[in-house]
């Protein structure tokens, strides 16, 4: 497109003139507006997600395990005590890094932390409005009308302090260094993208292909330099890159199935996999088309982005906003915030645009910075994938069958063995073999489970907080207290033990079935925990393991020692409890859910296990 059209300009110096004063006004109007709407509310509201950023940047200068930042109950736990009260918040699924930028505010109580870092975000969203004019040669008020165009994802990133302005900082950042000849740097940011983000990582492949070697160093050297500071402050980093970084590639966030998350591999999940609670009526559960369509699109869309770039002749700026609509339509991980990033290829885009695809391009980063409905058409992606095909299609074009054959033969090859051993690994998963306990509604959470003569008690997840649900007389009871309610535990006299959190403390109350009275009382010394429980008969032992690919649930017979591997998988079952029959046990498993994430599953004792 070209520039005048963009910037105003006019062979009539008054008309030029107006038509500059005019923008101008109309700019400053807008940023007033966003000011007197989005900053102020983030402003005056603690909302999730900042605080998950605070309390993860408290707990590490606590010296707090990594593997704990990943438990949704343990890491709720510590954001009652860094006074947060009333936030299902969580780290998943974040990296070890993440919270860095937020180590510096935590002498801040958490409200005037985060208006520390709504100006810091000001600050990064000027320099992004100023680096994209120095590239592109637009006014920086016309790039802030684009953005402003964007308003209702601009609206959640300061309302919720989210991470994704300064995410497009970094981005731009690369791409202005790179533009600037700054190679090595450029690489380097990208690699500190990647460390906080992981969405810097796929640049990786496109400075080889556009043979950058100097940011290719760069970015190596930042990973590097970010892999012995991970391992620095947190020893057990294995845990996250075994177990959570792993489930986080593969979609699984905090509901792989929801529409809410419009990325590729929830639509997958939620067209081919069945899960009672989330996705009880697929389109077809056909879990292996789900593994081996999910591997071959992404690698398809990876490998033709890199390829295209490779075999291009266009403009860096063309070539960097094209790959970068690639990584985002790869994200795992996607909501109404993380659409910001498009302003930097769009701005891009925009430099070298017929008015045709201007107006497309403008238009589509309307659409996808909008709350579209119904989500369960998944919009955005749609509209994402056919940006990106539109703007490849003369990349591709040009490449010649023999390449694209090659291309695509190896990604079916890889996806077809990754799926098959992904399948392999699912139909070793409890839902393949047991029967759900169906929690009530759309449950996110179901853990701990213990038997008492009124019935089942477990953990769950409310709306703003954490409940203890009662499962009794085939109906579902939530015991809703002043707080979040954790690990319900049996007592003798027939109570319901309940951790209860809040107000910076966590105290132990009982809950009487009969009465439904609660009273405070000493905490008591529990019988179990999640890794083993002996059946009340003392025949039994279920027991967990903590092996590579996550926690497996076993049985042992205790007269003989036999064992049997009940659940497994590559995600994680624990937390058994017996029914006061000892003929079978509840247990929690996160298997075909997100992370950390658990339903509860029924199983009976085989009866070729029953000791003579």
């Amino acid at each position: 497109m070209e520039k005048d059209s963009l910037s105003t300009a006019s062979p009539n110096p008054p008309l030029q003139n107006t038509q500059k004063t005019l923008v101008r006004l109309l700019a400053l109007s807008t940023l007033l507006f966003f000011l007197a709407t989005a900053f102020r509310a983030g402003w005056q509201r603690l909302e999730t997600d900042f605080p998950n950023y605070y309390t993860a940047a408290v707990l590490v200068q606590k010296h707090q395990p990594l593997r704990n930042y990943y438990d949704w109950t343990w890491f709720a736990r510590q954001m009652i005590y860094a006074g947060m009260e009333r936030q299902t918040g969580s780290y998943t699924p974040q990296t070890p890094l993440t919270m860095l930028p937020m180590v510096g505010l935590t002498w801040l109580p958490v409200q005037d932390a985060k208006r520390v870092w709504l100006i810091q975000n000001l600050a990064f969203l000027a320099a992004i409005l100023w680096m994209l004019s120095r590239v592109t040669k637009f006014r920086i008020e016309v790039i802030w009308l684009l953005a402003f165009c964007g308003y209702f994802s601009l609206f959640t990133n300061f309302l919720l302090g989210q991470y994704y302005v300064f995410l497009l900082f970094l981005l731009a950042l690369t791409f202005y260094l790179l533009h600037s000849g700054w190679s090595r740097s450029s690489g380097f940011v990208a690699g500190v993208a990647f460390a906080l983000k992981l969405y810097g990582g796929p640049l990786l492949l496109y400075f080889v292909a556009k043979r950058r070697w100097k940011a290719v160093a760069g970015m190596l050297a930042a990973m590097l330099g970010a892999g012995f500071l991970t391992i620095a402050i947190f020893p057990d980093v294995r845990y996250y890159l075994t177990q959570v970084l792993l489930r986080t590639l593969e979609g699984g966030s905090v509901d792989p199935y929801h529409p809410g998350n419009p990325g590729l591999s929830t639509l997958l999940r939620h067209w081919f996999v069945s899960e009672p609670e989330l996705n009880p009526h697929p389109l077809w559960n056909a879990p292996w088309l789900f593994f081996f369509s999910r591997t071959f699109l992404s690698l398809g869309i990876l490998a033709f982005a890199t390829l295209g770039v490779m075999k291009s002749r266009k403009s860096d700026r063309r070539d960097f906003a094209w790959f970068l609509i690639a990584v985002l339509l790869l994200s795992t991980s996607i909501a109404s915030y993380s659409f910001i990033l498009l302003l930097l290829p769009v701005t891009l885009l925009l430099h070298d645009s017929s008015r045709r695809e201007a107006c497309y391009l403008v238009a589509s980063y309307v659409l996808l910075t909008l709350p579209l409905r119904p989500d369960w058409l998944f919009p955005k992606l749609w509209l994402l994938l056919a940006l990106f095909i539109v703007l490849g299609w003369d990349y591709w074009r040009g490449l010649s069958l023999q390449w694209i054959a090659g291309v695509a033969a190896l990604v079916f090859v890889v996806a077809f063995l990754d799926a098959r051993s992904h399948l392999r690994h699912y139909e070793e998963e409890p839902g393949r073999h047991f029967a759900p306990i169906l929690a009530g509604g759309r449950s996110l959470f179901s853990s701990f489970p213990v038997f008492a003569k009124s019935g089942l008690f477990f953990q769950s997840m409310g709306t703003d907080r954490y409940v203890i649900r009662w499962l009794h007389d085939g109906q579902a009871e939530d015991i809703s207290l002043d707080g979040d309610a954790f690990h319900p535990f049996a007592l003798p006299d027939g109570r319901i033990a309940i951790e209860l959190a809040s107000h910076r403390t966590s105290q132990t109350v009982a809950f009487n079935p009969s009465t439904r009275e609660v009273v405070l009382i000493a905490a008591p010394a529990l019988a179990n925990d999640s890794d083993s429980a002996l059946s009340p008969d003392g025949k039994w032992l279920a027991f967990t393991t903590d092996e590579a690919v996550g926690m497996h649930l076993w049985l042992r017979s205790v007269p003989d020692g036999r064992e049997l591997r009940l659940a497994s998988g590559n995600c994680n079952s624990s937390w058994p409890a017996w029914r006061p029959d000892s003929h079978s046990l509840v247990f929690a498993s996160d298997c075909g859910r997100a992370y950390g994430l658990p339903s509860l599953y029924s199983v009976s004792v085989p009866d070729q296990l029953w000791p003579n």
